[in-house]
């Protein structure tokens, strides 16, 4: 693998990691389609875990078999497949080396009331499958917050130790947000900046509307005349809360907006300098074609063809 000069670049910028945590790092930059651009288009299937089998997998039936997802994710030349870990470990062998993994370690379920998550993997559970990552979430505003905070930076720590690149997953939700808030742009670019601050490689968040939840956050934003007036300029100022670029940063395709509106948002996260899209329901709940279909036109996006 000969690493491009925009990947080392990237790596660059993160000063304190190890060899193998750079190496990983580059497994999935330089991976599929995408590879070398440091762009990334990633496939996310920990939906079974949230939201339970049917409401994830009744729509394509053939979703509902775990090596369904690998090859989906490998046919489509993704950078890598994010999963929890009965997932990763039902094709670990059937599909080792084909694609970089990422071990999702912690999910909630549809019938929890607590804005929390269970921690049901570990780093050792990582290094045993083969996986380039972990993943883990956090509930930005929650009660619980904290607690989900200082879960992630064991796991981080020990990920970082052996050489493994660690992903956040940053949904703010819970305490004194409103569901408008969740997605705000004020409220989004700060779980950014949180995320950067606990020392992800990798951030997802979800797309920011242009509502700002926070006074204090309103009034800064209003006296600096930040431009929040598109998709394209808010993705830009969520770049920059993530140290001004220095990280690598993936929205969610969220809930189904239909095909047309969801390509117009990756087109402007790509426009807005987004490093990628991390595309589960959207893609998986369609027939293979037309999720492969849907994949192709979302990768040419990113390689500026489409």
């Amino acid at each position: 693998m000969r690493i491009t000069q925009r990947v080392k670049r990237i790596l660059a910028n993160y000063e304190s990691d190890c060899p193998g945590t750079k190496a990983n790092l580059a497994r999935i930059l330089m991976h599929g389609r995408l590879g070398g651009t440091g762009k990334m288009v990633i496939l996310p299937v920990d939906q079974g875990f949230e939201h339970g089998p049917d409401r994830s997998f009744a729509p394509n039936p053939p979703a509902f078999d775990p090596h369904y997802h690998f090859q989906l994710a490998i046919d489509a030349g993704l950078n890598a497949y994010a999963a929890p870990l009965g997932m990763l470990e039902a094709g670990a062998d059937s599909f080792a080396g084909a694609i970089p993994t990422i071990l999702k370690l912690n999910s909630s379920n549809s019938h929890a009331t607590a804005k929390d998550q269970a921690v049901y993997g570990s780093v050792q559970d990582a290094l045993r499958l083969g996986c380039a990552a972990i993943g883990f979430t956090i509930y930005p505003g929650a009660d619980d917050q904290f607690e989900m905070m200082e879960e992630f930076r064991e796991l981080s720590e020990e990920a970082k130790a052996v050489g493994l690149a660690v992903v956040l997953w940053s949904y703010p939700r819970g305490g004194e947000l409103s569901k408008a808030g969740e997605t705000a742009i004020d409220v989004t670019a700060y779980a950014a900046h949180l995320s950067a601050l606990l020392g992800a490689h990798i951030i997802k968040v979800k797309p920011p509307t242009d509502h700002i939840e926070q006074d204090e956050a309103k009034k800064a934003i209003e006296k600096a005349k930040v431009d929040l007036s598109s998709m394209e300029k808010r993705i830009a100022h969520v770049m920059q809360a993530a140290f001004a670029g220095r990280r690598l940063v993936v929205f969610s395709g969220g809930a189904s907006a239909g095909t047309e509106g969801l390509l117009k948002d990756i087109r402007a996260i790509a426009a807005g300098g987004a490093n990628g899209s991390i595309i589960g329901r959207n893609s998986f709940q369609r027939s293979r074609e037309d999720a492969l279909s849907l994949l192709d036109t979302i990768v040419k996006i990113y390689q500026g063809k489409a």
